[in-house]
C-alpha cells in the first residue's frame, strides 16, 4: 500500500491525499482547490499529479472548497466512482461547488471579451454540469457507521466539529491478511466552538494524516467574542461612524458571527447599527445549518429554548442582488458588513475592502485562517499599502483579528484530538494543511509528546505503507 499527497502538503490548500493498494484500487481522500497561493494558483488547479479515471473512490471528509473544490473537474476529467460522504457535506458541497463553477464560468466569459490577437481563448476548470454530475457520485454514509465500500475495505466516519458535517476518515484496508487502519483528520474544529459539537476520539491508527493548519498558535483571546464584536462596533460605528467590513467565509464564520451577535441582542448590548450579510452563498448556507439541528452542541441547544432562530436579530439583512451590493460602498451610515471570502481573496468583500480600506474611520476585522499571500493574509500581516484589483490602495482603515473565531484547532486542540492514540502504535504521522515552518514547530511539539515518526510531505511526495 501507497500514499501520495497530491495538495496540501507544505501549505494549507488543495487537499488529496492518494492511497493506492497493491491491487491498484485507488482511494482519493478530498479533491479541493487550491486557494490563495498568487500566480502559481491556476497551473496547481489544472494538475492533479495523478489520472482522476484510475480512481475507485473518492472519500470527502467536508464541504470547504480546499477539499471538495475540484471534485467536478475529477468527474470532468473521467472519475466515475462513489463520492462518500455525510449527508450535510454533500448539502453544502452542493452549492459551494456550484458557487465555485458560476465565478469560473464567469470569470472565462469575463476574459474571452477582453482576448488579444493570437490568444486561446479561456475555459473553466468545470461547469455547473459537472457539478450536478458529482452530487449524483455522491453516497452519504452517517457518522459512526462501519460501512463497507468493498470486501476488505471499511469506512468510517467521526465527527471532527469543524464546520456542519465535517468528519475525520477513519479506513481499515485488509491486504494479503494483513489488516491496516489509516486515519484522516481532515480539519479538526475547537473544542468548545460556539456552535457544534466537539471533535470525537475515534479508535487506535496505524497511519494518520494530520491537519496543521495552526500547529504552532494557541487561540487565546483576552475577551469573549461577544466582547469583542461589541467593542470594534461601537468603536467603529458609534465613535468613529465608520464600517466594520468582515470578510468571513460563507459556511461556519457567518453563521458563528450571527450566533455572537444574537447572543448580544439577547443580552441587550447589540449596537443598534445596521448588519448586512453580503453573500447569497452564506444565506442558503445558514438555511443548511438551520435544516441541520443535530449537529449544535448544548450550549446552542440551550438557546434554541428562549429564541427559535438564533441566527436572527434587529438591524440584520440578507443581500441577494449585485444591485443592492453596491449601494452599500455609496450609503455613508455606519453599518457592519459581513462577505465572503474570508481570505478576501474573491467575491464582494474584496469590493468593500476596496471602497472602505483608505478611510480611517473604518475597521477591517479579520476572523479566520488567511493564507500569508492572500489579500486578508497581507492586511494581518500590516502592510501599509496593498494591491487590490491591480490598484494600489493605502491603508488608512484599522486592521483587527479575531483568532479565536478559527475553526481551526489550535495546537491544544489538535493534541487533545490526538489523545485517544497509543502514540507508541502509531507507525507514522503525515503533517499535512500546514506552512511548512508551521508544521516543523509541530513535529517537535508531536515528538515531545511520544509520536516519534513524524514525516512533513513534499507536494507530490509519495510513501510506502
Amino acid at each position: 500500500m501507497k500514499i501520495a499527497f497530491h495538495g496540501a502538503a507544505r501549505t494549507v490548500t488543495g487537499s488529496k491525499h492518494l492511497i493506492t493498494l497493491k491491487n491498484n484500487t485507488q482511494i482519493l481522500l478530498d479533491c479541493g482547490l487550491f486557494q490563495g497561493m498568487g500566480a502559481v494558483t491556476e497551473k496547481l488547479n489544472d494538475y492533479f499529479g495523478f489520472d482522476p479515471g484510475k480512481i475507485t473512490y473518492l472519500v470527502l471528509s467536508h464541504a470547504h472548497i480546499d477539499h471538495c473544490g475540484l471534485l467536478p473537474k475529477l468527474v470532468a476529467d473521467g472519475f466515475s466512482g462513489k463520492i462518500f460522504c455525510t449527508a450535510a457535506t454533500m448539502d453544502l458541497a452542493r452549492i459551494l461547488m456550484m458557487d465555485s463553477a458560476k465565478i469560473q464560468m464567469q470569470d472565462a466569459e469575463f476574459a474571452n471579451r477582453h482576448l488579444r490577437q493570437g490568444e486561446e481563448p479561456e475555459a473553466p476548470l468545470y461547469t455547473d454540469d459537472d457539478v450536478v454530475q458529482a452530487v449524483s457520485q455522491m453516497k452519504i454514509v452517517d457518522y459512526e457507521e462501519d460501512f463497507e465500500i468493498e470486501p476488505h475495505i471499511r469506512l468510517k466516519f467521526t465527527d471532527a466539529g469543524h464546520i456542519l458535517g465535517s468528519a475525520a476518515v477513519h479506513l481499515t484496508i485488509t491486504e494479503e491478511g494483513r489488516t491496516t487502519k489509516v486515519t484522516f483528520s481532515g480539519d479538526v474544529g475547537r473544542y468548545g466552538d460556539l456552535l457544534l459539537k466537539s471533535p470525537q476520539q475515534f479508535a487506535q491508527a496505524d497511519y494518520i494524516l494530520m491537519e496543521s493548519t495552526y500547529g504552532d498558535s494557541l487561540h487565546k483571546d483576552l475577551d469573549p467574542i461577544e466582547d469583542m464584536l461589541l467593542e470594534i462596533i461601537q468603536n467603529t460605528c458609534k465613535i468613529k461612524k465608520g464600517k466594520v467590513i468582515i470578510p468571513a467565509f460563507s459556511v461556519g464564520r457567518t453563521q458563528e458571527l450571527l450566533y455572537a451577535l444574537n447572543g448580544l441582542e439577547l443580552k441587550g448590548k447589540l449596537p443598534d447599527v445596521l448588519y448586512y450579510v453580503d453573500s447569497p452563498l452564506s444565506s442558503k448556507a445558514t438555511e443548511i445549518l438551520k435544516s441541520h439541528p443535530e449537529v449544535y452542541n448544548n450550549g446552542v441547544k440551550e438557546t434554541l429554548k428562549i429564541d427559535h432562530d438564533v441566527f436572527a436579530f434587529k438591524g440584520l439583512r440578507f443581500i441577494e442582488s449585485l444591485e443592492e451590493s453596491k449601494a452599500l460602498n455609496n450609503d455613508p451610515r455606519p453599518c457592519v458588513i459581513i462577505s465572503a471570502s474570508g481570505m478576501a481573496e474573491a467575491g464582494r468583500v474584496k469590493h468593500h475592502i476596496r471602497n472602505n480600506i483608505s478611510n480611517a474611520k473604518n475597521t477591517i476585522l479579520m476572523v479566520g485562517y488567511c493564507e500569508p499571500s492572500s489579500l486578508g493574509g497581507r492586511l494581518i500581516a500590516g502592510q501599509k499599502v496593498v494591491d487590490i484589483f491591480r490598484e494600489d490602495y493605502e491603508v488608512k482603515a484599522e486592521v483587527r483579528s479575531i483568532k479565536s473565531m478559527s475553526a481551526h484547532g489550535d495546537y491544544e486542540d489538535l493534541l487533545q484530538f490526538l489523545s485517544c492514540q497509543d502514540p507508541a502504535k502509531v507507525k507514522r504521522l503525515f503533517l499535512v494543511h500546514g506552512e511548512y515552518d508551521v508544521q516543523q514547530n509541530f513535529a517537535t511539539r508531536l515528538k515531545d509528546h511520544g509520536f516519534k515518526h513524524v514525516a512533513i510531505p513534499e507536494y507530490h511526495q509519495e510513501f510506502e505503507l
